[in-house]
């Protein structure tokens, strides 16, 4: 059979966007893997820093790569290779070390060798309270759309450090807490919304987190919608959108 010169052309065209296609999926696998990977905000755990229905980057390679940098999590090394290790008050996704399946997103507030307590809702590291300040109150809006006034704190860390935490209870279960002391390779993740954070206070569910497991650090928010809309509802995006909240650095 003979091949008209309009099919080679239509075959040639056809090979011609496959391997664009591909070229593209190797792309953005290696960045992903190595640069830089989306994650989004599921929860108020990090409010106000992180809201639910924020979308951010976090660099893979700002703290070295574990095989969890991989897609699948393949335990095909153990350790770090061209290890970096966290900075306190570095906002961390890591995988939890009793299930690592699960990503979660918390500040790192205890380095290795740390003791770390609250006293009165006061995080004290290693027998010294660190600098809290009143910063006025967040307006916590709700996926109902309801608005709570939530009390707010400036926390400076001793490196000077300074970030913002909620209040939401007088006396809430974690305001007072033994000394935890973090033991090597370790590290002590807190969130900021310190009411309402499953964190390493809680030593059952998620306790100290092994270096290995740290993904990296969140870098920037490139795109946010209210909590309760969904990203791909392209058409409510003009009142969905949290305009104000698109490429802001996270701190």
């Amino acid at each position: 059979m003979q091949v008209t010169t309009e099919q080679k052309r239509n075959e040639g065209g056809f090979a011609e966007t496959m391997r664009v296609i591909v070229h593209a999926l190797v792309i953005a696998a290696i960045i992903r893997t190595f640069l830089f990977q989306p994650f989004n905000i599921p929860s108020g755990s990090m409010k106000e820093t992180l809201l639910v229905g924020d979308y951010l980057f976090v660099s893979k390679y700002t703290y070295g790569y574990t095989h969890y940098s991989l897609p699948y999590s393949p335990p095909i090394f153990s350790g770090r290779i061209m290890a970096s290790e966290p900075k306190r008050g570095d906002v961390v996704v890591f995988r939890l070390p009793r299930d690592d399946s699960v990503d979660y997103i918390k500040r790192v507030i205890g380095l290795p060798g740390d003791r770390i307590q609250m006293i009165d809702g006061v995080l004290n590291i290693n027998g010294v309270p660190i600098k809290r300040e009143p910063a006025g109150y967040f307006n916590d809006v709700g996926e109902n759309g309801a608005t709570q006034r939530v009390k707010r704190w400036k926390e400076t860390l001793p490196d000077g450090k300074s970030y913002y935490t909620l209040d939401l209870v007088e006396n809430g279960f974690y305001d007072n807490t033994q000394i935890y002391t973090v033991p090597p390779g370790h590290f002590f993740m807190m969130g900021d919304n310190r009411d309402n954070s499953t964190d390493s206070r809680v030593l059952s569910q998620v306790g100290y987190v092994p270096f290995e497991n740290i993904i990296g650090r969140a870098e920037v928010i490139f795109f946010s919608v209210n909590e309760g809309e969904r990203a791909w509802q392209v058409w409510r995006w003009p009142w969905a959108v949290r305009w104000n909240r698109l490429m802001t650095i996270v701190r």
